[in-house]
């Protein structure tokens, strides 16, 4: 298998790390996070600008015609930086649930606005009690007329702060674990019925709980097949975080080299000790085998055989949170005092990739699942 950049890719990665690194040095994202949604509306417009936005949707419906590979590379060089924009929730997330359930006139009215920088979408399917279990919804959808009529709440939404519309799932039929009777909706997040609790997570990202009381909606496709667009949907967020993943992990190596290099201790860089030389080697190795994982993820995410999906992209999501967890408990330890200190960039990076680990099911729930396709 090829794994080689096209011209074109490469070109896109030299372009972002020029961006990123012009406008996101550590104390500017720290002026970010202190904004009103937690980002920069400034970046937004330019990755809008760039095509960023557009880049994974056809272009017949006013896309770049991108693919998963070409996100992957976005996503790195966010990482890279610890970008703060909703690109995850917007672009990959929305963008998998239209470009597989929305209807032809759907896309015509959603991709331009997203592709502009003018619309930011967020998905709303997690619920309390259901943890990483896809199909556990109680959240109900009933026939009003022409439309829907929401009921429930829905947890942890990345970025359902600040969006301008919400992708909700919702049942429609059967009970609280059947695979089957889950439909997708389009909401208003200003619609009546609708309560926002906004606050930031671990990592300084912005998630909302929400609360649906009588909601109008709009059907997103076909209801009651919902669950598999929402099993492709959490296989491109995957794909993209474990990218983001190793672009932290890339920096937090680079920072660590860095800092064995200037750290000096009995009169000599604390990096002539062989024992950290060797740790440093382990983490470069670590960063390695996650880069790797994380181009199987992305080239499966448009695989048409689902058994195989699901297990390459379970195998990398286990294999990059290992990876990074291994990187940065290192970077933060290798740093000594310093790497724990709100004031220095490793300490954010870490929680980052802690917080990735834990999305769209942990490590332990991928493990426990590739054990269940060998029973």
């Amino acid at each position: 298998m090829d794994f080689e950049f096209t011209e074109e890719q490469r070109l896109l990665r030299e372009s972002l790390d020029r961006l990123l690194g012009d406008s996101y040095e550590f104390a500017q994202r720290k002026a970010y996070l202190v904004e009103p949604e937690g980002f920069s509306r400034a970046m937004w417009a330019q990755y809008a600008e760039m095509g960023l936005l557009g880049l994974p949707f056809a272009e017949e419906h006013g896309g770049f015609g991108g693919n998963a590979v070409d996100v992957m590379i976005v996503m790195e060089a966010l990482g890279r930086v610890l970008a703060l924009e909703p690109y995850l929730a917007t672009v990959v997330m929305a963008g998998a649930a239209i470009g597989h359930a929305a209807s032809a006139a759907q896309k015509e009215a959603l991709i331009p606005q997203i592709a502009d920088g003018s619309l930011r979408l967020a998905v709303a399917h997690g619920e309390r009690q259901a943890r990483y279990d896809l199909n556990d919804v109680v959240t109900t959808a009933k026939k009003a007329g022409s439309g829907w009529r929401l009921d429930g709440a829905k947890s942890v939404v990345v970025h359902g702060d600040s969006a301008d519309r919400l992708i909700v799932s919702a049942r429609v039929s059967g009970d609280r674990h059947d695979r089957d009777g889950i439909g997708l909706f389009l909401v208003d997040p200003q619609a009546s019925g609708v309560a926002r609790r906004a606050y930031p997570m671990r990592d300084g990202t912005h998630a909302a709980d929400i609360a649906l009381s009588a909601v109008e909606a709009e059907a997103l496709g076909e209801p009651g097949q919902g669950l598999a667009t929402i099993e492709r949907v959490v296989e491109a967020a995957i794909a993209a975080t474990s990218a983001e993943a190793v672009g932290a992990m890339e920096t937090m190596l680079n920072m660590t080299i860095e800092y064995l290099k200037t750290r000096v201790q009995f009169g000599r860089p604390i990096g002539d000790n062989q024992a950290l030389q060797h740790r440093a080697t382990e983490m470069m190795i670590a960063m390695e085998q996650g880069r790797s994982l994380t181009m199987l993820a992305s080239v499966m995410v448009d695989d048409e055989d689902g058994a195989k999906r699901a297990h390459d992209i379970s195998t990398a999501k286990v294999g990059v949170g290992q990876a990074a967890r291994f990187v940065s408990q290192n970077a933060v330890q290798l740093h000594g005092g310093i790497g724990m200190t709100d004031e220095y960039a490793v300490g954010h990076y870490f929680r980052r990739c802690m917080v990735i680990e834990h999305s769209f099911g942990d490590t332990g729930y991928h493990l426990a699942r590739l054990a269940a396709q060998l029973s």
